[in-house]
């Protein structure tokens, strides 16, 4: 247990609350001077004394002027963050060795322009948006996606120097956003070579020759005969017409099957079947030691697949 005192509830922070959003409030806003500000406070310093040495009057007035410029930035710089809205946005999921892409959604409520607005995390590039009077706008927080799992995007910062970057304000935001990190694909496996056939409407994987079982986009090598011309004519772009057979095939991913291997290399090699068998159009499932998927295709099955294995082992 440790002996130091628990800080973190003297922290200026604005997390989310019940709408959704976290608002900045008037009492989480912290401001200092930034090093052109010290540079600032250091040369009023140098002409105050000046004109009190030599008892110039335009001196002092040059100086005061300059000194209430300053304290006036002070109220504009702290009310460019005052109420500012950081919603969550678009999380992708990504593969473990790629950077995970947070989007945060910033809403301007008055009716003002709020120049400047800054996001900042740690040892991360800052990135920055002029916000438009009553508008809406987003900007997009990376992370290192390093292993499989959730990964969260945890405590960033919004900022701004506006108008004269003499000083600072900021204040730490918390958002409930997490990225979906897939296991890294390992080397290409050989999938099944005697693909389990089963009935299907869709059959042949779309390339049968009996009944027609809907359209898809165009791809290089299909014959002439299978363009939906009409389509073409009404200017929907190049169509090709699908039609199914007797057969689809089909084929299981096993955990069971790579033995000798780790978790995290099963997992890795497991993921590159996936991308494989989609790439191949193929039907397939996936087994694993706490679940089993049933045999399908396409994008929905393909992310529910590679979910199951970002999260194996994770718990609930």
């Amino acid at each position: 247990m440790s002996l130091l005192p628990d800080l973190s509830r003297f922290l200026r922070l604005a997390r989310i609350n019940s709408e959704g959003c976290a608002q900045v409030e008037a009492r989480q806003i912290y401001i200092l001077p930034t090093r052109y500000g010290f540079l600032f406070a250091l040369l009023l310093g140098v002409m105050l004394l000046g004109a009190i040495n030599s008892a110039n009057n335009l001196g002092f007035m040059l100086t005061f002027l300059l000194a209430g410029l300053g304290i006036v930035a002070i109220l504009h710089t702290w009310h460019n963050l005052l109420g500012l809205r950081l919603m969550p946005g678009k999380v992708e999921p990504v593969f473990a060795g790629q950077d995970a892409g947070f989007q945060v959604r910033l809403e301007n409520t008055r009716s003002a322009l709020r120049p400047g607005i800054q996001l900042e995390l740690k040892e991360r590039t800052a990135v920055s948006t002029d916000l438009n009077a009553l508008s809406l706008d987003h900007l997009n927080l990376y992370l290192p996606a390093t292993h499989r799992g959730e990964l969260p995007l945890g405590r960033f910062i919004v900022s701004t120097r506006f108008p004269l970057g003499l000083l600072r304000a900021w204040t730490f935001v918390e958002l409930d956003m997490n990225c979906l990190v897939y296991p890294r694909p390992g080397p290409r496996m050989r999938l099944p070579e005697a693909p389990d056939y089963t009935q299907s409407a869709k059959g042949d994987r779309g390339v049968g020759a009996d009944d027609f079982v809907g359209l898809r986009q165009y791809r290089l090598g299909d014959s002439p005969r299978h363009i939906d011309w009409k389509a073409a004519a009404r200017e929907r772009g190049l169509l090709s017409k699908q039609f199914g057979g007797d057969r689809s095939e089909r084929c299981w991913l096993d955990w069971y099957a790579l033995e000798g291997l780790d978790t995290e290399e099963r997992l890795s090699r497991l993921c590159r079947g996936i991308l494989t068998a989609c790439e191949q159009q193929l039907e397939f499932g996936l087994r694993l030691p706490d679940q089993e998927i049933k045999p399908a295709r396409g994008m929905a099955h393909r992310q529910q697949c590679l979910a199951a294995l970002a999260l194996f082992g994770k718990g609930p």
